[in-house]
């Protein structure tokens, strides 16, 4: 039976290597090519693909990752962000994380094993299906509130933010915009923040391990723009805004201020 988790710590240790050795924002930020993902790849972004997905590369494999697209063919699928955050990751701002999912089919649904890694507070997030959740290997005791104190945004570009926070005053006292939707994911499934909307399209690669943190709590998380959340197809096309929430009527609720 393969340790998804030891590999997953393997490449860890792989991607802080990369980080140290690329101590320049000049140096992590040239770019070098287009991702398969359809964003400017820079030389960070390749260097720690290149670090980590060999980690998980093998027979009856199927590897989903940004920069290289798809490669690979059989019965398990990992989904593989080597840098969630990468902005952040870019301009030196602790917050951006390894994001790997594995599962046994081509759906969201079909994710057993979820892994995020934060590297700027050094928390490992840890889900198994129908086991729960580990933070660095303990349970998670808390959780959202099923009133939103704390709403976290996602989104890259204020106009986006500007156009749609209106929206979302009567629904909360205080927001969180961060910049790595995996950890935000998880902030929120541990009851650091209360609910989640991303005002963008995520990708199944943004969001396919730390979406098992949310669900292995017992918490909602909502595609509002796409088919139901667990049919997401687990490739680089897919692409819905998310909201997710202690409970599916909340989730209804942000999805419902988001569509305007």
């Amino acid at each position: 039976m393969t340790d998804w988790l030891e590999k997953c710590r393997a490449a860890v240790e792989d991607a802080k290597v990369v980080f140290a050795s690329m101590d320049t924002r000049a140096e992590r930020a040239r770019p070098v090519g287009q991702g398969k993902g359809g964003d400017t790849t820079i030389a960070l972004d390749e260097a720690a693909e290149t670090a980590v997905l060999k980690h998980f590369a093998g027979p009856g494999i199927k590897i989903v990752s940004e920069e290289i697209g798809i490669v690979g063919e059989g019965a398990i699928t990992v989904v593989v962000d080597p840098i969630d955050g990468s902005q952040n990751a870019e301009r030196g701002i602790p917050y951006y994380a390894l994001s790997v999912a594995v599962a046994d089919g081509d759906t969201i649904d079909d994710v057993f094993f979820g892994y995020v890694y934060d590297f700027g507070a050094s928390e490992e997030w840890v889900a198994t299906k129908g086991e729960g959740v580990l933070l660095n290997g303990k349970p998670l005791v808390d959780g959202p509130q099923t009133e939103i104190q704390f709403l976290s945004i996602e989104a890259t570009r204020a106009a986006v933010i500007h156009e749609h926070l209106g929206r979302f005053v009567p629904l909360t006292d205080r927001i969180r915009v961060m910049g790595a939707q995996a950890i935000t994911l998880c902030h929120m499934a541990s009851g650091r923040t209360d609910a989640l909307a991303c005002l963008k399209a995520s990708r199944t690669v943004d969001m396919a391990a730390a979406q098992l943190v949310v669900r292995e709590q017992g918490y909602a998380i909502l595609a509002v723009d796409g088919p139901e959340f667990g049919s997401i197809p687990l490739d680089l096309e897919a692409r819905s805004r998310l909201v997710a929430a202690a409970t599916p009527e909340l989730c209804e609720t942000l999805a419902t201020a988001l569509r305007g």
